[in-house]
């Protein structure tokens, strides 16, 4: 069962979104289950002690009003106590964004509450994507890579891979980067490529996950992600790099 848990203090879009999600559940022969919506991620955090065991995707305001914390301090806690929770932020501030990053969150998403048509929409996207997660999780079919950052470990999905790039100033420093955020860690390009063959070595600074690359700008010479990140393509890599997405693709 995947556990959904939301806190936001607003009471009118807290309600909103349970809104959203208990219809999804409703209409959708799925095994997600609605457990907590609250205004207090104290209630959030007394309900992982007792059950550090369940996986869940949390829906978190980052503006809690709490004395004790806000919703990336929540965040950093439910990391801790669920390696494979599912973060995603609705918030009012989303010039906030960026901090998701800054402090090694690896968010699902992050949904701005400025844009209400958006809400229901990315919600639903992240109940499914979470939901297939999920499921992958369950039957052993999701790869991990675990990295330490800096004294913390890190299991990273390969799906939520976009590409690996060595550091451009400190030696031996390798930085791996989602869609809503980086981690960097002590390692080698060459290493890596061994454990990800599904990944592709587009140029000697980068490493490539051939399934997330939404275009190749060839004039550019560059691969275009999700997220609009752009990767540098060595131009000897070109053709073999379009092959080798054309393999991937008919698999």
């Amino acid at each position: 069962m995947l556990h959904i848990l939301i806190c936001d203090d607003n009471l009118q879009q807290r309600t909103h979104i349970e809104s959203v999600v208990t219809k999804h559940i409703d209409t959708e022969d799925v095994e997600i289950e609605l457990i907590l919506s609250s205004s207090n991620p104290l209630e959030i955090l007394d309900y992982l002690k007792v059950h550090p065991d369940k996986r869940g995707l949390y829906f978190l305001d980052i503006d809690l009003q709490h004395d004790e914390m806000d919703g990336m301090k929540l965040a950093a806690i439910i990391r801790e106590t669920d390696p494979l929770a599912k973060i995603v932020f609705i918030t009012t501030h989303s010039e906030l964004a960026y901090l998701t990053s800054q402090h090694k969150l690896n968010a699902m998403d992050f949904i701005a509450k400025e844009r209400p048509e958006d809400i229901e929409v990315r919600t639903i996207e992240c109940i499914i994507a979470a939901y297939k997660r999920y499921l992958e999780e369950r039957s052993g079919q999701v790869k991990y890579f675990t990295i330490d950052a800096d004294g913390e470990i890190w299991s990273i999905p390969h799906n939520d891979i976009l590409f690996f790039e060595t550091h451009g100033k400190i030696r031996h420093r390798i930085i791996l980067y989602t869609e809503n955020d980086k981690l960097e860690f002590r390692g080698f390009l060459g290493e890596i490529e061994k454990l990800v063959p599904e990944f592709y070595r587009c140029h000697k600074s980068y490493l490539l996950n051939l399934s997330k690359i939404t275009y190749i700008d060839k004039l550019a010479k560059e691969a275009v992600m999700p997220n609009g990140q752009r990767v540098h393509i060595a131009e000897k890599k070109m053709s073999e790099l379009v092959k080798a997405i054309e393999g991937a693709t008919h698999k």
